[in-house]
């Protein structure tokens, strides 16, 4: 029978094994030793001609078995025969011949109807691939085509295994045909640049133009753990779009475990409530923890000893045997759920994100075959797990917040009309909706204004809490240390806890905090738990050294605790005072206002006729709406200089306003359900708010922002002389100190000619008086 290739080639292929009788007969020649315990074979194969010359049928193979394993006994040691997995062939041909006793195990559990075809080769790229052979061998064109190629090969379980394989071309030489036609330099820079051009590849390499003479010896690698969890990747990238995920996922789970049976699970959590809920994610994976009917899992599931231990350790928990924790546990809710459903054995992995647990990843098998050994291989694929929870996570919310936006968005009062105008439009009487395209809500000729109280120096001051705490648990740490007997040999951990210390004298870099932070949980933490176990005389320290942690993170959260809580209620008292005195304001005439929590509390603001187009729009209404921000921003720092003394971390903070004249447009955006400047030239307002808030005084390193001090940044005389109108008018009030500075700001990247007027709060003050004042 001649040899059949599975796809067109554009080779002619000759077995032989002329190349590796040349090396024996040379070897022989310059070692009498390998000469005297080969010569049998090398006496025999004179005998056989075709062994040099090309194997045309492939029954020799069946005749000759004995020959041709003496013939290859160098490259296959019996030794190695149950070990190694490899056997003669072509590179990407599906025959093999004299394979290893561990191959052919492979391949027979595979069963009769079984064939090895490579994973993701079509008769496209195996052609090219076996032109760009010929490329790199013979025309010397520098290809570098390696990619792991894989069988997927089932056992007798029907579990799938992937094995790649890798060629040793020693052994194979490559020869033109006498219908070949050799290529130009620029016929093969054309192949270069089109790799899906079957018929060109076929123009320039005809099928069996080229002779492929020789062998392979092909060697496979057990890479189904590697394999299975590219699969996955691939898999869960495009998770939402998959519509058979759940046989997919069970199968690559199947690969990694080794278990025939396995089905992969997940339940949410709720925290709110404490316990158990389904998900939109069920609909793509079944949850097993709820498996009795289509009802939320209550707080008794959370009560369970083992589950408070998963929920609290954050690591994964195995029931080995189902039937048995039934029976030690016949009242626990769980154990009865899985052992009507039949199920033996399970593991139970928490997805965590950001240190909070979003639900459990459920493995179940009706075989007692999961347990805690295997379900350490959840380490390998946890990490994908998590981020593509994560990120479905992050999917829902965004539909959900769609679905709120959509229905339910609250707009701001003074634009509000607009909006209704719009959607009343499309509202029919008998409940329909016409079908019209949404038109933009805009408006134009708007006097924009810009305000921020902001922390200073937040980064700075957030890097030093989080430099102390660290100080203060690696000092703990080492005080146990010395506590703990000497016979206990903890050099290593020692000295990398030292060079941590040392570490935190100097400044700390980005990556500094997750540094630390990790070897204390992955390294200390686990070595005192061991302790813990090893030694009961230990027991108090450890458990009084973790009672100073915070319980949520395990470390220690002191410093950053007062700075985060400060931090929290400084921005809550500054937006809160901007909430309520913005809603008296409106009274006068209506604008549009918005404001943002950072480090500190951003607003703007929108003033113009078009914001409320029925009434009469007078100039003096932005003039006193000006004279009303400035007035805010003073009230905000004499609140914050009262209750500071109350925060248990001072910070200071500073005020600015950037004052623009020039009127622009807004125009609500659809896709992110805000409004924003509408038009390139309005941008240069965005721009400048950008830079300002760091920017320094022109020919100097002092910022324009200090605390304690009100920062107006203008850029025409006319606004100049307005704002000290509105500074005299609280300077009269004694809310403002007398002496005014005049800067200059430095140019900033596409920004010059900016200007400021700097002028102290003074905090004597007790309150700001809002009595109207006409602005002329």
């Amino acid at each position: 029978m001649e040899f059949q290739t599975l796809y067109e080639s554009p080779f002619k292929l000759n077995f032989s094994f002329e190349k590796l009788i040349q090396k024996m007969e040379s070897e022989a020649f310059q070692n009498a030793d390998y000469a005297l315990s080969h010569k049998n074979i090398l006496e025999q194969i004179k005998q056989f001609p075709e062994l040099k010359n090309g194997i045309s049928n492939l029954d020799f193979f069946e005749k000759n078995e004995v020959l041709m394993k003496e013939l290859l006994k160098d490259l296959f040691p019996q030794m190695l025969t149950k070990n190694e997995i490899k056997a003669i062939g072509f590179p990407f041909y599906n025959f093999f011949f004299n394979p290893t006793e561990r191959l052919q195990n492979i391949i027979d559990k595979a069963g009769e109807n079984f064939d090895m075809i490579i994973k993701d080769m079509d008769p496209h790229r195996f052609y090219v691939i076996s032109c760009c052979i010929i490329l790199r061998n013979y025309y010397n064109v520098e290809l570098n085509f390696v990619q792991p190629f894989i069988f997927d090969i089932p056992n007798e379980e029907g579990i799938v295994n992937h094995y790649r394989f890798l060629n040793n071309v020693d052994f194979i030489e490559i020869n033109p045909k006498e219908n070949f036609t050799r290529l130009t330099e620029d016929e093969i820079a054309e192949l270069l640049d089109n790799f899906e051009d079957h018929e060109l590849w076929k123009e320039k390499f005809p099928p069996e133009s080229w002779e492929l003479k020789g062998f392979a010896v092909i060697s496979f690698f057990d890479a189904t753990t590697e394999s299975a969890i590219s699969n996955l990747k691939s898999k869960l990238i495009n998770i939402e779009d998959d519509k058979n995920l759940k046989g997919e996922l069970n199968t690559i789970f199947r690969s990694i475990f080794q278990v025939s049976d396995l089905e992969v699970g997940y339940t949410a959590i709720n925290h709110e409530d404490n316990k158990f809920v389904r998900s939109p994610i069920n609909g793509i994976m079944d949850s097993f923890i709820l498996i009795s009917g289509a009802r939320d899992c209550k707080n008794e599931m959370l009560c369970e000893k083992n589950f408070n231990a998963l929920v609290d350790s954050k690591k994964y928990f195995s029931v080995s045997d189902v039937d048995r924790s039934f029976q030690e546990y016949p009242d626990s809710q769980m154990a009865k759920q899985l052992y009507e459903a039949g199920i033996k054995s399970a593991i139970f992995a928490p997805i965590i994100k950001d240190k909070r647990i979003l639900g459990i990843v459920e493995l179940v098998s009706k075989k007692k075959l999961l347990n805690s050994i295997n379900a350490n291989k959840m380490e390998i694929v946890m990490p994908y797990l998590v981020d593509t929870m994560d990120r479905l996570y992050t999917g829902i919310e965004t539909r959900i917040q769609a679905i709120i936006q959509r229905e339910y968005t609250s707009i701001h009062p003074s634009v509000y009309w607009k909006f209704r105008q719009e959607a009343e439009r499309h509202i029919g009487f008998f409940n329909a909706e016409f079908d019209l395209p949404y038109r933009n809500i805009s408006f134009q000729e708007l006097t924009p204004l810009f305000g921020q109280t902001d922390v200073r120096n937040s980064s700075i001051s957030r890097n030093l809490v989080i430099k102390q705490d660290l100080e203060i648990q690696l000092g703990l740490i080492s005080d146990l240390f010395l506590k703990l007997s000497s016979e206990n040999n903890f050099d290593i951990v020692k000295n990398k806890l030292n060079y941590y210390q040392e570490l935190l004298k100097t400044d700390i870099k980005a990556d500094t905090e997750n540094i630390v932070q990790t070897f204390i949980l992955s390294e200390i933490h686990p070595l005192f738990e061991s302790i813990k176990l090893q030694n009961i005389d230990y027991n108090q320290l450890i458990t009084d050294y973790f009672k100073k942690l915070d319980p949520r993170t395990n470390m220690v959260y002191d410093f950053r605790k007062k700075f985060d809580d400060s931090l929290s209620l400084i921005n809550r008292n500054l937006a809160d005072i901007l909430d309520k005195r913005q809603e008296e304001q409106q009274v006068r005439f209506p604008f549009y206002y918005e404001r943002f929590k950072t480090d500190g509390v951003e607003h703007n603001m929108y003033i113009g006729s078009s914001i409320a187009p029925d009434l009469t729009y007078d100039p003096v209404f932005l003039k006193n709406l000006r004279l009303w921000q400035l007035r805010v921003l003073c009230e905000s720092e004499l609140q914050y200089n009262q209750f500071r003394n109350n925060l248990e971390f001072s910070l200071d903070v500073s005020s600015l306003i950037l004052v623009y004249s020039t009127p622009i447009s807004i125009r609500f955006r659809m896709d992110e359900k805000r409004f924003d400047v509408d038009g390139s030239y309005n941008a240069r307002y965005e721009m400048i708010k950008k830079r300002i808030d760091k920017s320094t005084i022109k020919n100097s390193t002092e910022r324009i922002t200090q605390p304690g001090k009100i920062s107006i940044i203008f850029s025409q005389e006319k606004e100049r002389q307005d704002y000290l109108k509105l500074i005299k008018i609280l300077q009269d009030q004694n809310v403002l100190e007398s002496t005014v500075e005049e800067l200059e700001v430095e140019d900033l990247q596409g920004i010059n000619g900016l200007k400021a007027l700097r002028v102290a709060v003074n905090y004597e003050a007790t309150e700001v008086d809002y009595n109207f004042v006409e602005v002329v």
